[in-house]
């Protein structure tokens, strides 16, 4: 049995999707979330076989709860389900650790396959994801900051103004602990190894103005 945590912020998709999985004699679905900061308690409560990710959701984005949920428990399967094939959506999703990616828009049959099959290990994603992924690993052009999801740049803005973790958490409207994970996230993705080292790239790449 396929044990399955949904977080979708629209109620009758989360009734629809979860009565047609239901019906699947290998699948259950254990929880059910109405925004990011639920799915992960549910997902680290639960610990399911898959977990079904929206990606607009209220208090939390759908790559910020699964960036949450794979730094407590990397071997989380998430598979973003969503209305949103937009370049930095779907980066973000995957580069906080989503296994597939599908649109909303997909046949229910199609998504329960994409369930069993990321179940198993295997990544499924849209045609049009697959071709983005390929041109971008393509691009001369990609650089370490292109991997920042638009909350991560957000917390370097503020970074760069000399805000503790606690007055980042403030001004942002996260947990100190979020924003210790946003901060822990952007020295990874660019590579270097303190604030001060992250802002300095951030004025050599002019992500920030000096002004």
């Amino acid at each position: 049995m396929i044990r399955i945590v949904l977080a979708d912020d629209h109620e009758m998709v989360r009734i629809g999707v979860a009565a047609y999985l239901q019906a699947q004699p290998d699948m259950d679905v254990v929880a059910q979330a109405s925004n990011g900061q639920e799915a992960i308690a549910l997902a680290l409560e639960h610990k399911p076989d898959v977990i079904l990710m929206d990606m607009v959701m209220p208090i939390k984005t759908g790559a910020e709860a699964t960036a949450e949920i794979v730094q407590q428990w990397p071997q989380a399967q998430i598979m973003m389900v969503t209305s949103f094939i937009d370049d930095d959506k779907v980066y973000a999703a995957l580069e906080a650790g989503a296994v597939s990616y599908l649109l909303k828009t997909s046949k229910a049959s199609h998504i329960a396959e994409a369930i069993r099959k990321t179940y198993s290990g295997q990544a499924v994603l849209e045609p049009e994801v697959t071709t983005k992924m390929m041109a971008r690993m393509r691009s001369p052009q990609h650089v370490p900051h292109d991997s920042l999801t638009e909350r991560e740049m957000e917390i370097l803005l503020l970074m760069a103004k000399g805000l503790s973790n606690q007055e980042i958490a403030d001004q942002a409207f996260i947990t100190l602990k979020t924003a210790k994970t946003h901060v822990s996230n952007i020295l990874s993705k660019l590579d270097v190894q303190d604030r001060t080292q992250a802002v300095i790239y951030a004025y050599e790449h002019q992500l920030i103005s000096r002004g």
